[in-house]
């Protein structure tokens, strides 16, 4: 609030004529927390925006594989008629002891294979951050239309001025920026889930085409990790992310609190 008071008493936007210097400091601070909340729900709600519309695409493409994975899943009622089969074959080759050692019902002995349950696990882990994410972008739109329509409330310009200061305070105090921005980070771990499970999934049925998708998942999570490191190197590198945006967040906080 004190370095708020002192920008805005070198200001010179106030109207000097036929206010004291308390009505002219709250009409200058109106003015400047306008210009302030405008472009600061302006950009959340745009990220709000694109983390539902991403994870809803996102989401359907994640479903879809996963619904192609759901019978390797599951016992194929195939395999039970092929054993009855290839039992009367034996039999009516005269081959008893074939026939007898192989089970009659082959469902009571079948598992997943324990490879087909890892990839199904990362896959439902992908899906799951995904849907997540939208959660967590729909309680943003309600936070921010919440802040907007009550962070100056009723009464006179310094009492809502004081109310929209103090509903401000509470955003840095609670690390709404911090919360807000670790929605599309959901979204990003999401991604690289799906990137791993596809290519485990595809490294089992064929080689060559895994290859092309693990290259793409490993030129992609390593361009990234590199612009998040040179973010938290240099504060003026345009590659800003959220995860670059919450870590000097969170180291801030560290060195301050130490």
């Amino acid at each position: 609030m004190r370095q708020v008071l002192d920008v805005l008493q070198d200001s010179t936007i106030a109207s000097k004529s036929g206010k004291d210097n308390r009505s002219r400091f709250w009409g200058v601070y109106k003015r400047v927390a306008e210009e302030h909340d405008g472009e600061f729900l302006e950009r959340y709600t745009g990220d709000m925006d694109i983390v539902l519309v991403f994870s809803g695409l996102f989401s359907a493409v994640s479903t879809s594989f996963i619904v192609a994975m759901e019978s390797n899943l599951s016992y194929d009622p195939s395999d039970t008629t092929n054993a009855l089969l290839a039992q009367l074959v034996h039999i009516g080759l005269g081959n008893f002891t074939a026939a007898g050692s192989m089970p009659v019902d082959p469902a009571s002995t079948w598992s997943p294979a324990p490879s087909v349950v890892r990839i199904q696990m990362v896959a439902y882990a992908s899906l799951s951050m995904s849907l997540l994410a939208a959660f967590g972008a729909v309680l943003g739109k309600q936070w921010l239309g919440y802040y907007k329509s009550n962070r100056y409330g009723r009464g006179s310009q310094e009492e809502r001025g004081k109310r929209r200061q103090e509903k401000f305070d509470g955003l840095v105090t609670w690390y709404f920026d911090a919360v807000v921005q670790s929605f599309p980070v959901l979204l990003q771990i999401s991604l690289l889930l799906f990137g791993i499970a596809l290519s485990a999934h595809i490294w089992c049925e064929q080689f060559s085409i895994a290859w092309v998708i693990i290259a793409t998942t490993v030129f992609g999570f390593l361009f990234y990790s590199l612009t998040v490191m040179a973010c938290l190197i240099s504060p003026a590198c345009p590659f800003q992310t959220p995860v670059s945006t919450v870590l000097r967040i969170l180291g801030m906080d560290s060195k301050i609190s130490s």
